[in-house]
């Protein structure tokens, strides 16, 4: 017979060891009910939640959107808004209760003894104000010290987080600090008051995958010499599995796993984090397989649940789930399953998904136009801010974003181009699909010249190429129904019947895996990856023949992001699509692309069949950018990683653009003449001064792709 629900559900007995007691909790929380209201009724946002964290120890928090873990991190540090209130529960911090002290009180220890992160560091920080006065500005609230005792404290603050000229960052804005700069800065500003605990909300979401593995190294030195105790808020399970010594899993408000991070990661026994574990993008060689998802959304509750929250989305679902509230099973180890099933289902794994349907040619196509490529880029050259004068005062020699580069995609297939930001894949896109045009070279689509196409106002082939966005909320307007904005490309396409219209999209909604009646839904009641759909949806509208995804998966949770990049590959198959995949995790390239351009710099460092780029010989920024990809425990030994500096070359000078970061530099000649380019039989073409057969003695960064047999080609 199952049982109600324990108070404290992910928090089980503390057995004492043969030598020492466990140290009391720096955080406990414990039974903690939260909920939103509004004119439509009130949605429970966390059920009954509870879990510690120990002195000195980093706990992460996992789960999809909307499975409450932002909710509970701003419930722990009061910043809930007007429209969430706590029901029940406690939040003890160093044995207080923080919800029966005053508000002035909680304030006090918000920014002092409990600091936070933030995900987005552009919207964190004030772009008006100096980063030196903001990392200052806690330091004078709640340390009294004056402002020019506080700046002498934000150097050294700085350079603690791996600022080289922290002067000159303290007198800066925002906007003139990159990405991982003005992370490092929110870091710098919550370690100011030496808290004893940091909420971290997704604090690496919005950065590079080389950046991402900067700030996790730098949180993990810094919680370890600080002996700080922290919350990592994340969906991202390698980052997790990094820095992280235990693990709590929420679905739908509810704890449903709890414990140490590896045991959790390698060998999940809840059938939600099953899924989130199969779901996550791995570099691997086998691509037969669909990845791993995890159909439907995050449930939405109104009140306490009255079954078990996953059954709906479980394949393991019996009566018994739907029918029964699920307890908190705990043992002496402090590991804790909300699942009946958790001992018969030890040891199975999630469910596989197969590939389905095979690449069939479009309509009209013959043996002679596949072979022909149906994107060919030559000499692709985009300067911007450029200007010309005969005033020698007045000429700007403006930005190099792409410098001298060339390539092809034949019909079909996906060509990958990954690397960090500001290393020209948004640009060379854009010049893909005549969205900017070209300083130089060209850029023929299906043998004709696209950007003089559409100067003379073709429109024909720019009805072929299509785009899809990374934000999927803002690439609709919010004031119109999905119907509304699908109906644009159709009536710019000719498409004159009102009703032929409604049913193209509906038919469209149906293929991308939406129920027509979507199509009177607006954006804000759809969720990230129903957006997205919707998205993908709309570039179909015009029956295209490639489309560009400009990180078009980045922004979604791992779940979500398995289903799209399995619907990106299906309509592949389906429609013989080609696609040009950009994106920074090459993980994520390695399960879609066929080929992939490795960037830097606005200039091709590596080009090649995927399974060729993913072992020696590589490029070393190509082996810096695979050292940087997180791994879960059980998926074997990390490579060392590779810390690449944050300095940047501009493109367009005489050497090698990774010259000035490259940790295999030979010397001058790096910095004085172009790279030579490398090529083997199979296509595989690496830019290096570095000689091929010495490239090709570098361990590989994952053994287990190093057998030549068994990768794609």
């Amino acid at each position: 017979m199952m049982t109600a629900p324990q108070a404290r559900p992910a928090v089980s007995p503390v057995v004492a060891s043969a030598s020492a007691p466990k140290p009391a909790p720096l955080l406990d929380v414990r039974g903690l009910t939260i909920s939103y209201g509004n004119a439509r009724g009130t949605l429970r946002a966390a059920s009954d939640v509870g879990f510690a964290i120990r002195p000195g120890e980093v706990m992460g928090l996992v789960g999809e959107s909307g499975s409450g873990k932002s909710t509970i991190a701003m419930a722990i540090l009061d910043l809930l808004g007007g429209g969430g209130r706590v029901d029940s529960g406690e939040i003890l911090f160093d044995g207080t209760d923080l919800r029966k002290l005053p508000a002035s009180e909680r304030r006090a220890l918000r920014g002092d003894r409990i600091a936070a992160v933030f995900q987005d560091p552009f919207t964190s920080l004030n772009p008006a104000l100096t980063v030196g006065r903001q990392i200052a500005e806690p330091l004078i609230q709640h340390k009294g010290l004056s402002p020019r005792q506080a700046a002498v404290r934000v150097e050294d603050l700085l350079a603690e987080v791996g600022i080289r000229d922290p002067r000159r960052v303290a007198a800066a804005y925002p906007h003139e600090l990159s990405g991982g700069m003005q992370q490092r800065a929110l870091i710098a500003t919550a370690l100011g008051c030496e808290p004893k605990l940091l909420i971290l909300d997704e604090p690496t979401t919005a950065l590079d995958v080389t950046v991402e593995a900067r700030i996790i190294e730098l949180l993990a030195k810094l919680c370890d010499s600080h002996k700080l105790s922290a919350l990592f808020v994340s969906h991202n399970l390698g980052i997790v599995n990094r820095i992280c010594q235990t693990v709590t899993v929420l679905y739908g408000g509810v704890v449903v796993e709890t414990g140490a991070t590896g045991r959790v990661l390698s060998r999940p026994a809840h059938p939600y984090a099953k899924g989130l574990v199969a779901a996550l993008p791995r570099i691997t060689a086998d691509r037969r397989h669909r990845l791993p998802s995890i159909p439907g959304t995050v449930a939405k509750l109104s009140g306490s649940p009255a079954a078990c929250v996953f059954a709906p989305r479980c394949p393991f679902a019996e009566e018994t789930c739907r029918s029964r509230p699920q307890a908190m099973l705990t043992d002496g180890d402090g590991d804790g399953v909300r699942c009946w099933k958790a001992d018969a289902l030890a040891g199975t794994p999630w469910p596989d998904e197969e590939a389905t349907g095979l690449r069939r040619p479009r309509t009209g196509e013959t043996a002679e136009t596949r072979s022909a490529p149906l994107v060919e880029v030559d000499h692709l050259r985009k300067i911007y801010g450029a200007s010309r004068s005969i005033l020698p005062w007045l000429r700007r020699a403006g930005t190099v974003a792409v410098e001298d580069v060339s390539f092809t995609i034949g019909r079909g297939e996906v060509v990958g181009v990954v690397g960090e930001s500001g290393s020209g894949k948004s640009t060379i896109g854009r010049a893909l699909l005549a969205l900017t045009e070209p300083s130089a070279g060209t850029v023929l689509f299906d043998g004709a010249d696209l950007t003089q196409q559409v100067k003379r106002g073709d429109q024909t082939l720019r009805r072929r190429a299509q785009l899809v966005f990374q934000n999927s909320a803002a690439s609709l307007n919010p004031r119109k129904t999905v119907g509304a904005a699908m109906d644009r490309p159709l009536v710019l396409a000719g498409r004159a019947d009102a009703e032929e219209r409604r049913k193209t999209i509906a038919g469209l909604l149906t293929r991308v895996g939406l129920p027509a009646a979507y199509a009177d839904r607006f954006p804000h009641e759809l969720s990230g990856g129903e957006r997205q759909r919707v998205n993908i949806a709309r570039a179909l509208a015009t029956d295209p023949d490639f489309v560009v995804c400009d990180e078009a998966v980045s922004a979604l949770d791992v779940s979500v992001q398995a289903n799209i990049l399995n619907l990106l590959a299906e309509l592949r198959d389906e429609m013989g699509l080609s696609y040009l995949f950009i994106t920074h995790d090459i993980a994520v390239v390695s399960h879609i692309a066929d080929r992939v351009l490795v960037v830097y710099g606005g200039t091709i460092c590596e080009e090649g069949p995927i399974g060729r780029v993913l072992r020696p010989p590589y490029h070393p920024y190509t082996e810096a950018l695979l050292s940087a990809v997180p791994r879960l425990a059980g998926d074997g030994p990390e490579a060392p990683r590779i810390l690449l500096e944050d300095a940047a070359t501009a493109p367009g000078g005489r050497g090698c653009a990774f010259a000035a970061r490259c940790p295999r530099k030979l010397g001058a000649v790096c910095d004085e003449q172009a790279p030579p380019v490398h090529e083997t039989a199979d296509g595989h073409r690496i830019a290096c001064h570095i000689p091929l057969a010495t490239l090709a003695e570098r361990a590989a960064v994952f053994p287990e792709l190093a057998d030549a047999d068994a990768l794609p080609r």
